[in-house]
């Protein structure tokens, strides 16, 4: 500050991670468009929560505080879904977990309170925007408040706010209080006067959504509030919400930010960041999370796939915005110079890989359906599916000097992929871009499991499979596919883990890893986790909570691990599934260590079997998944 002869910052921002300045941290992103934007920000990484004077170091900021709890929910990053604590945090100076609090935002949010009693207080990223409304806290158990009004904070930028920030920046610098700025699109504020917003039919006037008392007492009512809050994402087509809370606040949602241009996106990603981890983390051996990221190309952002489970359409949106090859391949040019590049860029990609442009072309003049999803449960027949432009943009990042292979990691929607007419992505993915092993996503084979995941059905998994094989064949190379399952989901009961089970029998593989659902902030699946209800339709859910079924589900998915056979013992004879323990190539189990034991013919005929089946189950593992 001394050095730029600066004597006061504009904003000092106070976030939950170390601090990186790499455009895959929010942190960098907010920072930097602030600073092109003619304000000076200080950043106060991972303060000590526990001394009200370390928010104090960069003195008192100009126009207001910032918070960011970090690049992800910071309970998700303390604890697995078991609730246990994560030994590692990758996102902070050397992997050392117990830098930030739980629930960062709303801590420091309240530290600075206690310091500065009046001085505004912006609050963001995926912790703050994921829980902007009341929400359920799946580790206390609890229907929690706005984050809002937990945190003490005055606004809200939810979503990728690069442009409500410098609305809001903008609006403070002009001498505008904060307790009026209420008409940025991105933001949310506290009122106690809705008669503005409310009196009429107009469009432009808000929803009043249940009240926090009543979702309190009846879950249903959360449901019916999500129901509303999941059809108002949109730039184009959402309204106001406003929430009721006692003594007569209300927590007003605006719409969300509208999308960037290609230029404002470019414009973005070409500031001057220094692309790594700031230097006084060396010592530490610098900042796990930085690894993941250093060589990957960030092309887009935004989701149409629509899953349940993912919170990307409420913090992204369903609108794909990209970036230009140019400022791509110029990031990867600089990418090149760097003396730990050894020729691979690691991912080219975004939430998903191969969503490179809008899911058709009305979404930008009109916005995205309201009551309908782009590929669920089937695709609309409006859907755009293309790769060439991804495609183009592949084939120049291969072409660069220096430049050995090009991986595609970030994930691949498989529907998507087959609805494309023309094959030519296809095969050159098989051909250039993974190495040995692609990683998709079916998460479950229950079609009615699929149906609450808002995944498409398990007909059309199995078909890619086929053509996956199939253009391996024809390329002359042996990859494999190793799918990624989720156990517990709702709707999933003992019955189609066991379906999921004999699926994975068939196949011939059994997973190394398995995600159990984790309910996390504003999701589908995590709403119908807690109410037992399907938001978009009010139907009954079956929800699995008892912690020893969870752990029969899952250990049905790896039930050839000897340490899961009591599980898989049980779950097989409460669902009425004996047929499956025993020795017949289609068994799940033995019955070892039981008091009906076979006898030495029938072990031996089963031996047999066992080792004439070997070859063939060996040659169908090979196809189709690595063990």
């Amino acid at each position: 500050m001394e050095e730029r002869g600066i004597i006061q910052l504009d904003f000092v921002y106070v976030i939950g991670d170390a601090y990186v300045d790499h455009p895959s941290f929010g942190h960098a992103i907010i920072s930097r468009v602030l600073e092109a934007n003619g304000y000076h920000v200080g950043i106060i990484s991972q303060p000590d929560w526990k001394d009200e004077n370390s928010i104090t170091v960069l003195g008192k900021p100009r126009l207001a505080f910032l918070i960011s709890g970090g690049n992800m929910d910071s309970m998700v990053n303390h604890y697995f879904v078991s609730k246990k604590k994560r030994p590692v945090d990758a996102y902070s100076p050397g992997g050392v977990m117990g830098k930030r609090p739980d629930h960062a935002t709303v801590v420091y949010g309240n530290l600075i309170r206690k310091k500065y009693k009046n001085i505004p207080i912006i609050i963001g990223g995926i912790e703050a925007s994921l829980r902007r409304l009341a929400h359920y806290d799946y580790w206390s158990d609890s229907f929690k408040r706005s984050i809002l009004l937990d945190s003490q904070a005055d606004l809200i930028s939810y979503g990728m706010g690069e442009r409500s920030i410098v609305e809001i920046a903008d609006a403070l610098d002009a001498g505008i209080a904060v307790k009026d700025i209420t008409f940025i699109p991105g933001t949310v504020y506290k009122t106690r006067d809705i008669s503005g917003i409310t009196g009429g039919n107009e469009s432009y006037h808000a929803i009043l959504t249940p009240k926090y008392d009543e979702m309190k007492e009846n879950p249903a009512k959360y449901a019916e509030s999500f129901g509303i809050q999941y059809k108002n994402t949109d730039p184009f087509t959402a309204r106001m919400l406003a929430e009721g809370y006692p003594n007569g606040i209300y927590v007003v949602q605006n719409p969300p930010q509208k999308p960037l241009s290609m230029e404002e996106m470019d414009a973005i990603y070409e500031l001057p960041y220094r692309r790594t981890y700031h230097p006084i983390y060396q010592t530490a051996g610098g900042v796990p999370a930085v690894t993941e990221i250093k060589f990957s190309l960030i092309s887009s952002r935004g989701c149409f796939g629509g899953c349940s489970f993912c919170a990307l359409t409420f913090h992204q949106g369903r609108i794909i915005q990209t970036r230009s090859h140019e400022s791509i391949l110029q990031e990867a040019k600089e990418m090149i110079k760097d003396p730990d590049f050894k020729g691979y860029i690691h991912d080219v990609g975004g939430p998903t890989a191969n969503f490179r442009h809008p899911a058709c072309k009305k979404q930008l003049k009109e916005g995205v359906c309201q009551h309908k999803q782009c590929l669920f449960p089937a695709p609309c027949k409006n859907l755009y599916a293309d790769h060439q432009d991804y495609l183009a943009l592949l084939r120049k990042l291969r072409a660069l000097p220096g430049v050995k292979k090009v991986f595609i990691r970030s994930g691949i929607r498989f529907d998507y992929l087959l609805e494309d007419k023309n094959d030519a992505f296809f095969k050159e993915l098989i051909e250039h871009h993974i190495s040995g092993q692609l990683k998709v996503a079916p998460e479950h084979i229950s079609d009615e499991v699929l149906e609450k995941m808002g995944k498409p059905n398990r007909k059309v998994y199995e078909k890619f499979v086929r053509k996956y094989e199939k253009l391996n064949r024809e390329a002359g190379k042996k990859q494999f596919l190793v799918p990624y399952l989720m156990s517990s989901h709702p709707g999933s009961a003992l019955k189609e883990a066991v379906e999921l089970a004999e699926y994975l029998r068939d196949l011939g593989y059994m997973p190394e890893q398995v995600q159990d659902f984790y309910p996390t902030p504003s999701t589908l699946s995590t709403v119908m986790f807690y109410t037992g209800i399907d938001p978009r339709n009010g139907k009954k859910v079956y929800v699995c909570k008892n912690p020893h079924e969870k752990a029969m589900q899952r250990a049905l998915i790896q039930y050839r691990n000897p340490k899961n056979y009591e599980l898989v013992y049980e779950a097989l004879r409460k669902t009425g599934r004996e047929d499956l323990i025993g020795f017949d190539k289609k068994c799940l189990i033995r019955p070892e260590n039981r008091k009906v034991k076979p006898t030495k013919s029938v072990k031996i005929q089963a031996d047999k079997k066992q080792a004439q089946d070997k070859k063939k189950r060996r040659k169908q593992f090979e196809k189709s998944s690595k063990r």
